[in-house]
């Protein structure tokens, strides 16, 4: 049994329609490229909302497949698996960019600007030093604000408080350790990328083994009832076989529908910029990781909506640590591949700046995480921090962008140490948590918080 309304999920979600109609055109359109056939030919920018539209369809539809899989999947196999999915568009579109670096690489020994002044190698990291800042900067705080304005609208209704979300702040449970430890054991190495030239198979060894280690340390966890809504409560109401064979269908539709469209998307971008007179690097960073990463978000706030904060923010954590860990990892195992070499991926000086900027981002993340909290004092400087980079990014030359990279870098190491300093106790507890202790002890200590939490709101009223 999943928890989900049988009445709701028994009615054909409209949803899943409109999807599939929003990934049609790109991936006619992508496909006749490939195939060969006729198609009209579109201008760059319209080509990129086209080719856009579809991965934001395809993304939906491959989000409810892997939430209704959750049905049949163990727990360890399905947080593995379906962390991976999750993040679908962000590796298609990175890996388009990889191949091509690569391809370069190889024929040229590196990796010469192109027209838009660019390098390939460059877009090779800017949708992923984009996806995860847009995660972090706008999706966390994102999660707060639409927790916060759905307790509001709870209590004007008559209706209960959210467990996990309380004067501001989103809790989330001590289960959720795991996910905050693991990425602080990434962040921690990634701080040593900018300090590198090229970003090498050794570091893709390193950080597949993180991710390795975060997905064996999910497979103890206990198996847990999935709460599905909406497409995904539909697909898993099925009787089995059925329920099978949809979600698989749903999996190959959106994969076929990514790997058709990615490449075409990524070139519309760069020559959008040519013929705009941006700098591809700038439409790469922002625009596509706002594609792939819509429907995560639209998602997250839903839940957030329903008062599921902890959830909400647990599923934007995990996928954190799926693209600071096996996304980054694979970007130089794809260049090497597609170059024929075993060198590394080059790092130019504004990438190197780039990775410190994420990465610094990504430290003060874990700081405000290790009490397991996230308090809208904390969401409000996330956001606006990244705010600050992001216009900066847009409005700035290449060079006082680059110093303003810089000082906003200091500020979040500054900010992560603060924030180290003044919760080293609860530190070490979660360190542990997240390393050794028992997910059954873990859920039976965040059960009996609960406990005391509803017996306080009892009293209270």
């Amino acid at each position: 049994m999943t928890g989900h309304d049988d009445g709701a999920s028994r009615r054909f979600p409209v949803q899943l329609p409109i999807a599939l109609l929003m990934a049609l055109p790109g991936a006619y359109l992508g496909a006749a490229t490939y195939l060969g056939l006729s198609h009209p030919a579109l201008a760059p920018p319209l080509a990129a909302l086209v080719y856009g539209i579809a991965i934001i369809g395809a993304a939906f539809t491959l989000s409810w497949a892997a939430e209704s899989a959750q049905v049949d999947i163990s727990a360890g196999l399905a947080l593995a698996v379906l962390a991976l999915l999750a993040v679908l568009p962000e590796y298609a579109v990175d890996f388009v960019f990889s191949w091509q670096a690569g391809q370069i690489y190889g024929a040229e020994g590196s990796c010469p600007p192109g027209e838009g002044g660019s390098t390939p190698c460059a877009l090779a990291l800017a949708n992923m030093t984009g996806a995860n800042r847009v995660l972090v900067g706008v999706g966390w705080p994102l999660v707060v604000g639409v927790a916060t304005l759905a307790v509001w609208h709870s209590r004007r209704q008559g209706g209960s408080d959210s467990a996990s979300t309380h004067r501001g702040c989103v809790q989330m449970p001590r289960v959720l350790s795991a996910e905050v430890v693991f990425l602080g054991i990434a962040t921690l190495y990634s701080l040593t990328l900018p300090l590198r030239h090229t970003l090498t198979l050794v570091d893709a060894v390193v950080l597949v083994a993180i991710f390795g280690a975060y997905a064996w340390r999910l497979s103890k966890a206990p198996a847990e009832e999935p709460d599905l809504q909406g497409v995904s409560a539909w697909v898993g109401g099925m009787a089995t076989t059925p329920r099978r064979v949809t979600f698989s269908a749903l999996f190959v539709l959106a994969a076929l529908v990514i790997l058709a469209c990615a490449e075409h998307f990524a070139e519309g971008l760069v020559q959008t910029g040519e013929e705009l007179g941006v700098d591809p690097f700038v439409l790469v960073q922002w625009v596509a990781p706002l594609a792939s990463e819509a429907p995560e978000l639209i998602v997250a706030c839903l839940f957030a909506w329903r008062l599921k904060a902890s959830d909400s923010l647990g599923t934007l954590l995990s996928s954190k640590v799926n693209q600071w860990t096996l996304l980054v990892g694979t970007i130089p195992i794809v260049f090497a591949i597609s170059a024929g070499t075993s060198d590394g991926l080059p790092i130019d000086a504004q990438q190197r700046i780039e990775l410190l900027l994420t990465a610094a981002q990504s430290l003060f993340a874990v700081s405000i995480l290790v009490t397991l909290a996230l308090t809208t004092r904390n969401a409000l400087a996330l956001f606006v921090l990244f705010a600050v980079q992001f216009f900066g990014s847009l409005v700035l030359g290449v060079e006082a962008d680059r110093i303003l990279n810089l000082a906003l870098s200091g500020v979040y190491v500054l900010l992560a140490v603060v924030e180290f300093v003044r919760h080293r106790r609860v530190l070490a507890r979660t360190v542990r948590d997240g390393l050794r202790t028992p997910f059954d002890v873990l859920q039976r200590r965040d059960e009996e918080l609960e406990e005391e939490r509803t017996g306080g709101h009892r009293e209270s009223a």
